[in-house]
């Protein structure tokens, strides 16, 4: 039987910086098992006070744009400016088998390879939002251990994409050029939230169109008002080929990082980050609770099926759950 490290034990070895170690820890606090929910939160709690000093940066992009391939050259390029880098890439969970392939480290082979550089590939499960269900707990244990950027990588861009917003300091889309409609679809909401956008694959033929659709979105986000932060979002062009536009694009982090910083904004949207850590756990665990209820089991296994037939309301069955779940120790 495998030995049960203790709090000590992940709590050293993630401050150590001991990879084999960080990456045990995250897989605690991915776990579901109940036995380790209580350590994981309490090893949370435990590096607090080693958390903050990175940069969390979001990258997030349309099908196709890259972001694996742009997070391995940007990434290489970052461990060779001297910073060390950790990456929480997610991968999409099939809604069948809900398994998940977890091929990042194989598709970033190189940077897996560099010792400066760590990648964490998760599971999306049924989580919405591009992001898994601890990434916020997985990017605070690689702070504890000491990286100087995060990059969160998320499944791609849909409806509830933004949630990686809530998490990151900084919110990078990538954009494909010459998809037809240079708008490709792609939610207005994303792009008012986007801290910079890059024209990605900007090389070869591709760099006349990459040119034209930077030109188109600067006009679009111009339309735009300023956020809370008066940060201008800026349209850049990079190509993880000629590896053109990486270094643009870090100059670009490091001066909203220093501009923030002397704003005040930094630590402000770091303090409604955290309430929103908040909400989301007390969300998540009267969820869990509330469909543990034994009587909220019954009377659903009970009335299912009347929903299902188009008898009864799922608003009306949903009603009296919330009954069940508050007034059963009344009765």
């Amino acid at each position: 039987m495998k030995k049960r490290l203790t709090l000590q034990e992940y709590k050293s070895g993630v401050i150590a910086g001991d990879r084999k170690r960080l990456s045990q820890a995250i897989t605690l606090v991915e776990s579901t098992l109940e036995s380790d929910v209580s350590l994981a939160s309490d090893l949370v709690q435990e590096l607090l006070p080693f958390t903050g000093k990175s940069v969390r940066i979001g990258i997030t992009g349309v099908p196709g744009v890259g972001k694996s391939t742009f997070i391995e050259v940007f990434g290489k390029m970052l461990v060779e400016k001297g910073q060390t880098l950790a990456v929480l890439a997610v991968d999409p969970s099939s809604p069948k088998s809900r398994g998940s392939i977890l091929g990042d480290k194989t598709r970033m082979e190189k940077l897996a390879g560099d010792n400066r550089a760590f990648i964490r590939p998760s599971p999306a499960g049924t989580t919405l939002g591009g992001v898994s269900l601890r990434t916020r707990e997985a990017m605070l244990l690689c702070e504890a251990a000491g990286f100087d950027v995060i990059l969160v990588e998320t499944v791609g861009v849909g409806q509830s994409e933004t949630a990686v917003k809530n998490m990151v300091d900084f919110f990078l889309l990538l954009m494909l050029a010459g998809a037809g409609d240079e708008l490709q679809g792609i939610k207005k909401g994303i792009m008012e939230m986007a801290d910079a956008l890059v024209i990605h694959k900007a090389d070869g033929e591709n760099k006349i169109l990459a040119k034209k659709a930077k030109s188109i979105y600067a006009n679009a986000l111009h339309l735009f008002p300023l956020g809370q932060n008066n940060w201008s979002t800026p349209v850049l062009t990079a190509s993880s080929v000629t590896n053109e536009g990486l270094s643009e694009v870090w100059e670009i982090i490091r001066k909203f990082k220093l501009q923030m910083q002397q704003s005040g904004y930094w630590a402000e949207n770091r303090a409604r980050q955290r309430l929103n850590w908040l909400d989301e756990n007390l969300q998540f665990l009267l969820g869990k609770f509330f469909f543990q209820h034994k009587e909220v089991q019954r009377k659903m296994d009970q009335s299912r099926i009347r929903v299902e037939n188009g008898e009864l309301s799922p608003l009306t069955l949903a009603r009296d759950l919330i009954d069940a779940f508050f007034n059963q120790d009344q009765h």
